[in-house]
């Protein structure tokens, strides 16, 4: 079998007694095992995903299948799937078997896509390239010397290196997107709310959003129709109806398209990204889309601003995991705080660590006025500004990382330079505005570089008809 484009194709071919559920399924299995060496997988679920395709196929063939059933998903290894493992690719959860499902995990199974496995991520989500993971980096397909991206790193090169069709990640400042764009692939972070929470181990619980990562625009969408939507569990998810995104089609209009002038003519921008993103705009402009370039005062706020409240959110959310609670557990303390720092400190590794500390120094007394109350003041501006930019504008354009995938080892001792590479993917976070990585091509290295296009709230379909249409 060769790579499959999309879930459309997959089905034709069952339709069409070409392959099976089990046939696909064996063929992916097969795939994960030759590529082993990419460390995308932390577990594959061999034999509940054999049951899920056998019934799948028994559904299919009596007509009663639902809209994802030919679909072989990976999901991030932050996602709950009751009676499975899931770890954050962390040692404080390694072993720990989740007692219930993520809602987005119920719902891929009601629509009948097979879960084939956990996918290998930042430890906690908290990493731009994939190397803070406790299982070990996981490498880029395009070069195995290179970061998949990160935190949702597994995912994005589970699709790159056919290893499933789609996957799920999970995106708090640019995590599906970045990655995405790291290994070629389309990433979609939608609005904030816009899919539940539930079931998702939390880093900062007011940027956190699953995402999507697929090789065509049609699988996202249809992925998102599924996914998204209120649910009981989640007072946060938005109650608004969800569209039918896959059937929505308006690829002849013409959108008004805002490129932040700043975000090209920076520095830090790699020459090979900005003329694939320059030569982009000059295709979107003979699409006849109207493009404009755009000052946005308070791009050097927003790494800061940014930083301070996820930290933050992320002191207060692990601290669940002390050795009493939940998590890994010193057996040689011999007092209960020895007991929590010795649990913590070997059961976290140095990035977690590095942020649980940050996050408790800003919210501290004394420091909570002048960084915490701060950088919320800034966000709201953030915020502000983006929206009042989308109501001029349908869409906002960036590039998604300043430069391609860089080295394994090149830049984790550098928290400062990796800090940075977020400069262009935030905005959305602060915002929680919809964001979509799509691919450009290679560049003269072989290395994947991707735009960014971000709309205004709840307008994913926006993004699907304006990346659809650039894409063919």
């Amino acid at each position: 079998m060769k790579k499959f484009s999309s879930l459309k194709e997959i089905r034709t071919l069952i339709d069409q007694k070409k392959t099976s559920m089990p046939q696909l399924l064996d063929y992916y299995f097969n795939q994960i095992t030759a590529n082993e060496g990419l460390n995308a997988f932390n577990e594959v679920f061999s034999e509940s995903a054999s049951l899920q395709a056998a019934a799948v196929q028994q559904k299919l063939e009596q007509g009663t299948a639902g809209k994802l059933a030919g679909m072989v998903i990976g999901i991030k290894d932050n996602i709950c799937y009751k009676d499975h493992q899931v770890s954050a690719s962390s040692k404080m959860l390694d072993g720990f078997v989740s007692p219930y499902s993520a809602t987005v995990v119920q719902r891929l199974l009601d629509e009948d896509a097979v879960i084939i496995g956990r996918l290998n991520c930042d430890e906690f989500a908290m990493g731009g390239s994939n190397e803070t993971s406790y299982f070990g980096p996981v490498k880029n397909a395009f070069d195995q010397d290179r970061v998949a991206g990160g935190s949702s790193g597994g995912s994005a090169v589970a699709v790159q290196a056919d290893l499933c069709l789609a996957a799920l990640g999970t995106d708090t400042g640019g995590s599906v997107r970045q990655p995405a764009a790291f290994c070629g692939c389309i990433g979609m972070k939608p609005t904030y709310g816009r899919i539940s929470r539930y079931g998702v181990i939390a880093y900062a619980s007011s940027f956190d959003q699953v995402g999507t990562i697929t090789s065509s625009v049609s699988d996202a969408e249809l992925l998102l129709e599924v996914l998204a939507g209120a649910d009981d569990y989640d007072s946060t998810v938005a109650q608004q109806p969800v569209p039918a995104y896959s059937e929505i089609k308006t690829k002849d209009k013409k959108f008004r398209i805002a490129v932040l002038k700043e975000t090209l003519s920076s520095e830090a921008l790699d020459s090979s990204v900005k003329s694939a993103i320059l030569a982009a705009i000059d295709k979107l402009r003979g699409q006849g889309h109207t493009v404009t370039e755009v000052s946005f005062e308070l791009l050097d706020y927003m790494v800061p601003a940014y930083y301070v409240l996820t930290t933050a959110e992320a002191s207060s959310n692990l601290s669940r995991y002390d050795g009493v609670h939940y998590g890994y557990r010193n057996t040689q303390a011999e007092s209960l705080n020895a007991l929590y720092k010795l649990s913590r400190a070997e059961g976290f590794g140095e990035e977690v660590k590095r942020r649980i500390l940050l996050g408790t120094f800003v919210l501290s007394a004394g420091y909570y006025d002048a960084y915490y109350q701060k950088a919320q003041r800034v966000r709201r501006l953030i915020r502000e500004k983006a929206e009042n930019l989308l109501q001029d504008y349908d869409v906002i354009l960036t590039p998604v990382a300043p430069t391609p995938p860089f080295k394994i080892g090149e830049n984790i001792e550098d928290p400062l330079v990796m800090y940075m590479a977020d400069i262009y993917t935030v905005l959305a976070s602060l915002a929680g505005i919809p964001a979509i990585a799509i691919p450009l091509g290679n560049n003269d290295n072989g290395l994947p570089v991707s735009l960014q296009l971000m709309a205004g709230h709840f307008k994913e379909e926006i993004l699907f008809s304006l990346s659809d249409s650039f894409l063919k």
